[in-house]
Order: C-alpha cells, then sequence, then structure tokens
C-alpha cells in the first residue's frame, strides 16, 4: 500500500450522513477480534503537543501502542474501533487510513472510528497543513532540518499503514463474544479554564463544568474469560512534559490493567476533555498516580453487575460545515494582520498563518468560509457511542448527556483533529480554546454549539428510533 500525504486539504463535505446496515449472516450473538501494535518511533523524532519543547525525544518511559478491535453483530454488520497513543489524527492522515479500510474491508466511514489519547509525549505527525506544529522552534530546528522532516514523514506513511494492517490482523482474529458495559468514576481531572494551576494548592473548591464518567466496555470470549477491555476518560494526556516518549497516565492505566488482568487488551479513548487538565502534573510519580486511579476505576466497574449488549449493531455518520464568522476582509489581508509584528498572536499561530498565506498567494486552494466536520453515532445492542471530532470541550458531553442519559458514551478527537470545539459560552468568553479554530484569523461561527449538537442528536435518534 502506498500512502501520499496531502499538505493541503480540500475540504470536501460527504453529504448529510448515512447508516449501514446489511445482512450478510445470522449468528448466535457478537464476534470480536483486537489486535495491538508497538508504535514507539525507533529514532529521535520531534515531539508533539508542547511549544517550549527544543529538541528531538531521548528515550522513553514507556512503549507507544496502536490498538484495534473489530466488532461484529449476529446479521453480521460490522464496525472497527482504533485507539493509540498519538496527539491528534490530521483529516490527511484519518482519510488515507479510512480510505484504504473502505477498499480493503468494504468498511465505511460510519463503520470507523479512529480516536486519539491526546498524549502530549507522542511523535509530531505530517498532514496538518493548517497547523502545522506546535514547536516554536520549528523554524530553526524543523523546517530547517531535513532529517527530521523526512522522520516525520516516514513515520506517518508507517504509521497509517500499520493500523490499517491492525484491522486486518483484528477482524482475522475475531471470535463469539459477549458483550457488556457501564461507568465508573475517577476525579483527577481540574478544569483549566476555571481553576488556575499556580493556586491549586491554596483552593479548597474547584470549578467546574466536569465530567468525571468511566465509560467501559467489557468483552468476554463464550467461557467468561476476559478478551478486551475498552475505556475512556475526558482530560488532557498533559502530565508530562519531557523529553521521554509515553502513553502518559492514558498509557500507565493500559499498563495496569493489562497486568491485572493477564492475556486481555486494554484500550483508552479520550473523551471531551480539551479544558481539562490532570493536576497537579509534571511528574512522572503523578503520571503513574492517575493512570493507577483511573485503572483502579475500571477494575471496580468491571466488578459490577454491567449491562450485557444485544448482538445488534447500528451505525451513523455525517460530515457538516462549520463556518467561519464572515470579515469584510479577504482571507489574505486577514493572514497578513496576524503575522505583523505588533499582532498579538503566538509565535506558533503567526508562523501558521504565514504558511497558509505563502500557499493562497501561490494560487493553492484552502477553504477559509467552512470546515468539513466529523460526527458520528453507533449503538451497541442498548449502550450509544457519540464520537465527535477536534479537540472538544466539556460543554458537548454535558448537552449530550442531558439529552441521552448519563450512560451515553462521548468521545472526543476522533477521526479529524484540526483544532478546539468550543461551547458557545467559551466561544464568547473567548481564551486560548475559544480563540484556536483551524485558520489563524479565523473564529468558528457563534453556532458551532448548535450546530454540533443538533446533528449529533439526529444521528443518535435515527439508530435508537429503529
Amino acid at each position: 500500500m502506498k500512502l501520499k500525504i496531502l499538505f493541503i486539504t480540500s475540504l470536501l463535505v460527504f453529504g448529510a450522513g448515512f447508516k449501514v446496515l446489511s445482512a450478510q449472516k445470522t449468528t448466535l450473538g457478537w464476534e470480536a477480534g483486537v489486535a495491538k501494535s508497538i508504535i514507539t518511533p525507533k529514532e529521535p523524532m520531534w515531539m508533539s503537543g508542547y511549544a517550549a519543547r527544543t529538541k528531538p525525544a531521548e528515550g522513553k518511559i514507556h512503549d507507544l501502542w496502536a490498538k484495534a478491535l473489530f466488532l461484529e453483530d449476529s446479521l453480521g454488520n460490522s464496525s472497527l474501533l482504533i485507539t493509540s497513543d498519538i496527539v491528534y489524527f490530521t483529516k490527511e492522515i484519518s482519510d488515507l487510513i479510512r480510505n484504504e479500510l473502505q477498499e480493503k474491508l468494504g468498511l465505511s466511514k460510519s463503520q470507523i472510528i479512529l480516536n486519539s489519547s491526546h498524549t502530549h509525549s507522542g511523535p509530531e505527525l505530517i498532514g496538518n497543513n493548517l497547523r502545522y506544529t506546535y514547536s516554536k522552534h520549528f523554524d530553526q530546528v524543523y523546517q530547517t532540518n531535513g532529517k527530521y522532516s523526512k522522520l516525520s514523514e516516514d513515520y506517518s506513511y508507517w504509521l497509517a499503514n500499520r493500523v490499517v494492517e491492525l484491522a486486518e490482523e483484528a477482524k482475522n482474529s475475531k471470535h463469539p463474544v459477549n458483550i457488556f458495559s457501564g461507568n465508573g468514576t475517577v476525579r483527577f481531572q481540574v478544569n483549566r479554564r476555571n481553576n488556575k494551576e499556580s493556586e491549586l494548592t491554596n483552593l479548597h473548591e474547584l470549578k467546574g463544568p466536569n465530567d468525571y464518567s468511566v465509560p467501559v466496555l467489557k468483552i468476554e470470549d463464550k467461557e467468561g474469560n476476559l478478551d478486551v477491555i475498552v475505556f475512556g476518560y475526558a482530560c488532557h494526556a498533559t502530565v508530562l512534559s519531557g523529553y521521554e516518549w509515553s502513553g502518559d497516565y492514558p498509557g500507565f492505566a493500559q499498563i495496569d490493567l493489562e497486568n491485572k488482568y493477564e492475556g486481555a487488551t486494554a484500550m483508552f479513548f479520550q473523551g471531551a476533555g480539551a479544558d481539562l487538565n490532570p493536576l497537579p502534573r509534571r511528574t512522572v510519580a503523578l503520571a503513574k498516580q492517575y493512570g493507577s486511579e483511573l485503572a483502579a476505576a475500571v477494575e471496580r466497574t468491571l466488578s459490577d453487575n454491567m449491562q450485557r449488549l444485544s448482538p445488534k449493531l447500528e451505525v451513523a455518520y455525517s460530515e457538516i460545515n462549520l463556518d467561519f464568522v464572515e470579515s469584510d476582509l479577504t482571507a489574505i489581508e486577514q493572514l497578513k494582520d496576524v503575522i505583523k509584528e505588533s499582532s498579538g498572536y503566538a509565535d506558533y499561530d503567526k508562523r501558521n498563518a504565514k504558511f497558509v498565506l505563502e500557499q493562497l498567494e501561490a494560487g493553492k486552494k484552502i477553504n477559509t468560509t467552512f470546515y468539513p466536520y466529523p460526527i458520528q453515532a453507533w449503538k451497541l445492542g442498548q449502550q450509544v457511542i457519540v464520537a465527535l471530532g477536534g479537540e472538544l470541550t466539556v460543554g458537548y458531553a454535558i448537552r449530550l448527556k442531558q439529552a441521552f442519559g448519563n450512560n451515553i458514551f462521548v468521545l472526543g478527537y476522533s477521526n479529524d483533529v484540526t483544532g478546539y470545539i468550543p461551547t458557545a459560552k467559551i466561544l464568547q468568553e473567548g481564551g486560548y480554546e475559544g480563540a484556536r479554530a483551524p485558520i489563524p484569523s479565523m473564529l468558528w461561527r457563534s453556532d458551532i454549539e448548535e450546530v454540533i449538537v443538533n446533528e449529533a442528536s439526529r444521528l443518535v435518534n435515527s439508530i435508537i428510533t429503529d
């Protein structure tokens, strides 16, 4: 397979939404298969997530992993969940993977969830032309040094290929299983917009909003042996900020669970944690502590009376237009304002604006009026799962749980992470999460929350009313 990463997104929209239902066979219940692979870079690549880093990675705390879960119901309807210890899947990489899975396994976008843990101790990937890199030293080190650019490009191609191979391995290993769902609780997340990290030790009351849920799927073979543990949490994976590869607290949680349940595969998915941080942080001991706390919440949930899910799968997917605020200025004029020395924008925003400006002035087509945003809904028996793209703020999980009950699973960081997805309140307040649309100088329109929630609700209703 030869995959080519595109550096300028075409931003095509794939219709209003669709469901995939088939009736290829009849079995007595669920079938599932799982596969996993170490994805730790073998060379000292540049790391992703923090602007303050000044050099490539130096060793590892533990390995990074990608994991695949293939599910099939009694009628032959199938789906695929990919989890990974990377900061995000860009649209370019995601589309490459999903297009290849369509060709090789016949899976549509509605049947595939690509989720990243958002660890900030993973590799920098090529493929996001609109937010090229966080590193403020990009110009001096990364862009001018062909070695690191080539390493990231080669790694991105390899990762895309490896994910497709994992999907095939997972499908080929499927066997009869029972699936259960439940929710636990853990409380180390802190809303970073409403609580200052520097004042945390003096605070006697933490302000929200928050979502402390730990959604869990338990998959057992027909003999009752634990095969797969799928679990999530809504919180940035930013305990660690050094120069060693690590899955951060989600990585430690998965290690703890796989040590506890020998032979089982633990898979972590990131929730709506864009405005939630693990606090306090910055030490390996704290990352291990939070991982152990999360694993303990999962372990408790596994031992409770979890809901057994009937073997029926339904899926729905759409890509909707998220509009940018209209301006009297052209995109080129806005970008020129960003790169001015006195603009007030951060260095990486100026650098990204300069990059996009150069592409526009060279005649490249970049959509500066809207972005195609992925929205997805699954129903595994009685369990509803909603997967949304971008760095999803916690307000979306709260809204969807108010509409469909506290037991639904809400995933962020799925399929395409192009920037922060603020609620209407955050957008009005501004600040870091409220002013970071995909293109510097472009802001999301004020109706972003209603547009997303309405479409997600439409998809959920379409699969729960059948």
